[in-house]
């Protein structure tokens, strides 16, 4: 059967819709606390409060609190340390980055007349969400191949759907497959041209295969490296009615940056096998946008007492993904050992599809102290199950969203913190629990966090200093099929924040 393929400098473009899952869906519906230092200093617990740029991306009804017009500014340095399990492996790995985790500002126009509104408040503030930033290794003995990966994405195809025709290069071999039959039929074709299965019999209608990796133990070392961000710009208006009562909307713009690389090393010394060496590599790079709106309101009950009610809606992203693999083998050829290198040079750009994320909803409480201090709690539910690849008329997406009925739930996250006052000096500190939001609640464990802080009052200028730490265990499959083995993950986060606020 001929190929019909189109090669374009070394670029793509396939329909076939195969690499969204489970895990993207949480990657891209999940958070963390960043933003501004006296933001995290206080755990995040900011939905009864306001007078914070960083609090108006909780509760938009924040930025009517402002007395008057101010801006901030915070640089971050995250440090996250991973100490792996996988089977008889252990390994430990740290790494480190700066970023700007928050910017904004927020414009006060105090009303004159006699209007119950008493003032109108408009921000545009710039939140980093989430700080994808990690890598980690493991290696185990494992009693399961890599070739169980490729077995099976190969069963039931033809060998002329996944090789290479007479004369043709591995780009274009590869580059037509994915063209005609999509990114299975890309994985097959990398399992076959490296030696790594045997068909029944080299008849092009032949659908049934073999591995000429021998069972037995498999030593294997993967790799984990990743970067990128989810960020969001908030457009937020904010009004102040009578002495009590603080409404706001934000309207907000994500955008996503997301790449990932991972690379697996397995060798064996199994009697039988032809291939004894098997280097793997994928990269993935994910960009996206998106569209959130929040309705906020803030309520002084009294004096001291606050409460806070806020409402997130879903965020649609539209998201693109590029990758690109590299293979290599060693297999005995009568008694040498002979290399195989398949690396195509050609990036797979998917079709763009779209995600559809939970929404949230965050009830806040507050006491202030006069002017010595406050204690505050945030209680936010947001449910996981909710989640949506669309089209949901896709019948890849149809099998993920099941999956997500299934396997994810709603989750709670309680946040509580505090900040007492020396005169210019505010000594701060916060703790946060988040639930998992698998039923399993192993793939990604609860997250537990503490943090403190301190913070000077120049007069018009406000400097302010954070540390805060998280923990939180999680499991990671290798492949989506075949070699689906986990490697457990201990990951400890810390981070340090610096703030600079002005009034303008």
């Amino acid at each position: 059967m001929k190929k019909l393929y189109l090669l374009l400098i070394g670029v793509l473009s396939m329909s076939a819709i195969n690499a969204q899952n489970l895990t993207d869906a949480v990657r891209y519906s999940d958070g963390e606390i960043q933003g501004s230092a006296r933001f995290r200093a206080l755990g995040g617990a900011f939905g009864a409060l306001g007078g914070d740029l960083s609090a108006i991306s909780i509760n938009p009804a924040g930025s009517a609190v402002f007395a008057q017009s101010y801006a901030t500014f915070t640089l971050g340095n995250t440090n996250r340390k991973n100490k792996t399990s996988y089977f008889n492996g252990k390994n430990s790995s740290s790494n480190s980055n700066f970023s700007v985790n928050q910017a904004g500002g927020v414009f006060v126009f105090k009303q004159t007349s006699n209007s119950p509104w008493k003032k109108i408040s408009l921000a545009v503030a710039y939140e980093n969400t989430k700080n994808y930033e990690d890598d980690w290794m493991s290696n185990g003995i494992n009693t399961r191949s890599i070739d169980s990966y490729f077995l099976n994405n190969s069963q039931g195809l033809r060998l002329d759907e996944i090789s290479a025709l007479p004369g043709e290069s591995t780009n274009e071999a590869y580059s037509g497959i994915g063209s005609a039959y999509g990114y299975q039929h890309q994985q097959a074709f990398l399992g076959y041209d490296s030696f790594i299965l045997e068909p029944d019999t080299y008849d092009d209608e032949n659908t049934s295969y073999s591995s000429n990796i021998a069972s037995g133990t498999f030593n294997q070392e993967y790799s984990y490296a990743a970067t990128g961000y989810n960020g969001k710009v908030a457009f937020n208006l904010g009004a102040q009615y009578g002495d009590d009562i603080y409404l706001g909307v934000n309207l907000n713009s994500h955008f996503l940056n997301y790449e990932r690389s991972t690379f697996l090393y397995e060798r064996n010394n199994n009697i039988g096998s032809v291939v004894s060496q098997v280097g793997f590599e994928n990269n993935m790079v994910a960009t996206g946008s998106g569209f959130s709106f929040q309705l906020g309101s803030i309520f002084k009950l009294s004096e001291s007492f606050r409460l806070g009610l806020t409402y997130n809606s879903p965020t649609w992203m539209s998201i693109t993904e590029e990758t690109t693999q590299y293979i290599e083998t060693v297999r005995d050829d009568s008694g040498s050992n002979v290399l195989k290198t398949i690396d195509p040079n050609i990036v797979n750009i998917f079709e763009e599809y779209k995600i559809q994320t939970p929404g949230k909803l965050t009830g806040s409480l507050a006491y202030v102290f006069g002017t010595k201090g406050l204690i505050s709690f945030d209680y936010s539910r947001k449910d996981y199950s909710n989640t949506k690849f669309k089209p949901t008329n896709d019948s890849h997406f149809r099998t993920q969203n099941a999956l997500i009925e299934n396997q994810l739930k709603a989750a709670s996250t309680y946040k509580v913190g505090a900040e007492y006052k020396i005169k210019q000096l505010s000594l701060r500190g916060g703790y946060r629990f988040e639930e998992s939001p698998y039923v399993n609640e192993q793939t990604v464990g609860d997250l537990n966090g503490y943090s403190v802080g301190l913070g000077y009052n120049f007069g018009n200028l406000n400097l302010d200093l954070t540390f805060d730490q998280f923990k939180q265990d999680n499991t990671y499959q290798l492949y989506t099929t075949g070699l689906v083995d986990a490697a457990a993950i201990d990951a400890v986060q810390s981070n340090i924040t610096l703030s600079l606020g002005f009034k303008l």
